[in-house]
């Protein structure tokens, strides 16, 4: 149960005074040094077994599930319980870490046996991913969202501070095998801690969707709400550009510094070190405003990696990437908190999915080209080249802004009550057609018309399709508005998606209205086949309750 919390100032650790995320952000920090762990094994297995672009391929096998699965990951997240996914999807990432110890341990281990397991356990985390993510407005009250998102951001920073050096060193002194076998232990107080999590079930009225229409759902929201979508774009860009210093470090760690798994370790724990650095600045960061955030860790990252490529240093090069590590996380960390403030509870697993998905997306794709960059040109070159690209990716800004957001969107305290029906039909039936009638002054005629558009993306991104809108020409103070949703239920699920801000939109309208009058509403049942007896003896449906189970 989420226990409130009091005073006047809630700093960046307050989440941790609520013992359920505070278990689960433990368990997923010691999950994943695991996951670092594993991964400062795979990259330096493969450096020793392959070529450079099979090494940045390790990046790609990692996160190119999060780009195929987070869509449906998103989907599951919101219409089942976020708890038992998150279960269940751990459960894949440990049949795949404990395949992956055992092939390593008998010696069947190849550069695409590997890549393979790498895949099937990044598949179990794709699915974890959004329901861990979007969780967290269930474990914390809503004035801790934003500390709570960068919180769980950081953990893998934190992880990533030391995971990387404990990886090299035992990959150096053990072997790739017990680097593996040390993963597959450190998945299971994660299990524990959700299996003692006593999630409260929220109540819900309607069955849940059906993936394909839920996954449809969400991509309408995204596409139809304009600040999320642009968040999205520009994490592509951050994920393609930055993928670079990812990818190409165990090469450095190896070429450019002649150095074993260990030096390797020690990079990337630098640069985890300056992510858990940067918690100690990002709320005072955030105050500059989203887009002039990641316009300056853009700039930074990009002087890191030109820096990275002309360093033959450890000392240098370590110094390099604490900057490069803060730039990293306070930049995705402002991302991910604007796209969950902008959303709704009921699409915040699918709107962090995309966001996931399109990171992961730019790093798997990013990591590809970075890597046959550097087996045609070198490490450096390829270096040199990203930090060109993130210098002047800035420039997207002009067109792209990041939009800001103080507090999070909040459903209506209070559920719309369902429409009176006195027709057989059951949550199947559809389509169903709604008109509501408006009457407002011809002089508001311009004012009421922009304010309908603005309306026309509420009902677009909640699942309403062919909106319309048309005046009356012999009675120009009369304004009919059109939509339709597929079902019944659809139609339902939209009205109980209003948000307060969308609801004082709405209210807006009815202020155009003439005196003393309201909006006419009207809900049409398109092909109303079942709905009449097409003989006298056929059967009276008129009783059917649509609110029960599966209708």
């Amino acid at each position: 149960m989420i226990q409130p919390q009091h005073g006047r100032k809630q700093g960046i650790f307050a989440p941790l005074g609520v013992p359920t995320f505070r278990n689960i952000w433990l368990a997923s920090l010691i999950s994943n040094t695991g996951a670092l762990i594993q991964g400062v094994g795979s990259a330096w297995v493969m450096a020793e077994i392959s070529t450079a672009d099979k090494v940045a391929m390790v990046q790609t096998a990692t996160f190119l599930p999060m780009a195929l699965l987070a869509v449906p990951a998103g989907a599951i997240a919101d219409m089942y319980d976020r708890r038992k996914s998150q279960i269940a999807s751990l459960a894949i990432a440990v049949a795949g870490a404990l395949a992956l110890a055992i092939f390593s341990l008998i010696g069947w281990i190849t550069p695409w046996v590997l890549l393979g397991l790498c895949f099937f356990i990044g598949c179990g985390m794709a699915v974890f991913g959004p329901s861990w993510q979007s969780s967290v407005g269930e474990q914390v009250p809503p004035p801790l969202l934003p500390q709570a998102v960068a919180l769980n951001g950081i953990s893998y920073n934190v992880a990533r501070s030391f995971g990387p050096a404990v990886g090299g060193m035992i990959v150096a002194f053990a072997g790739a095998a017990a680097a593996f076998a040390v993963n597959f232990l450190c998945y299971f107080p994660m299990l524990l801690a959700l299996l003692a999590w006593r999630r409260m079930p929220l109540p819900t009225r309607l069955p849940p969707e059906r993936l394909g229409r839920a996954m449809m759902s969400g991509l309408r929201y995204i596409v139809h709400m304009q600040p999320v979508r642009t968040a999205i774009a520009r994490s592509l860009v951050t994920g393609m550009l930055g993928s670079s210093l990812l990818s190409l470090m165990p090469l450095v760690a190896r070429h450019m510094l002649g150095g074993t798994a260990q030096i390797f370790g020690i990079l990337l724990g630098f640069f985890g070190l300056g992510a858990v650095a940067a918690i100690f600045i990002l709320e005072r960061v955030r105050r500059f405003g989203n887009e002039k955030v990641v316009k300056g860790c853009s700039i930074a990252l990009a002087a890191s990696v030109a820096c990275l490529a002309l360093s033959h240093s450890l000392i240098l090069s370590s110094a390099v990437l604490l900057v490069a590590g803060a730039a990293w996380m306070i930049q995705v960390t402002t991302v991910n908190i604007a796209v969950q403030l902008f959303v709704p509870r009921w699409v915040t697993g699918r709107a962090i999915a995309a966001l996931n998905a399109t990171v992961a997306g730019g790093i798997a794709l990013g990591s590809v080209i970075w890597g046959v960059v550097a087996e045609q040109h070198g490490t450096a070159a390829a270096l040199m080249t990203a930090a060109a690209l993130l210098l002047v990716s800035p420039v997207i800004g002009l067109f792209l802004p990041i939009a800001d957001r103080e507090s999070a969107a909040r459903s209506l305290d209070e559920p719309l009550a369902d429409p009176e029906v006195n027709m057989a039909i059951t949550g199947r039936s559809g389509p169903i057609i709604i008109e509501l009638g408006y009457r407002v002054p011809s002089a508001q005629a311009r004012d009421f018309y922009d304010l309908m558009r603005r309306i026309q993306r509420i009902r677009a991104r909640n699942g309403a399709y062919d909106w319309s809108l048309s005046r009356n020409i012999n009675d120009p103070d009369r304004w009919v508005e059109r939509y339709r949703c597929p079902t019944w239920h659809d139609y339902l699920r939209q009205r109980n998606r209003v948000t307060e801000e969308e609801m004082a939109v709405q209210q807006k309208a009815r202020d155009f209205l003439t005196g003393g009058e309201d909006i006419r509403v009207e809900r049409w049942l398109e092909r109303p086949f079942g709905s009449v007896r097409w003989r006298a003896e056929s059967p009276d449906r008129g009783g059917y309750d649509i609110s029960a189970p599966g209708n």
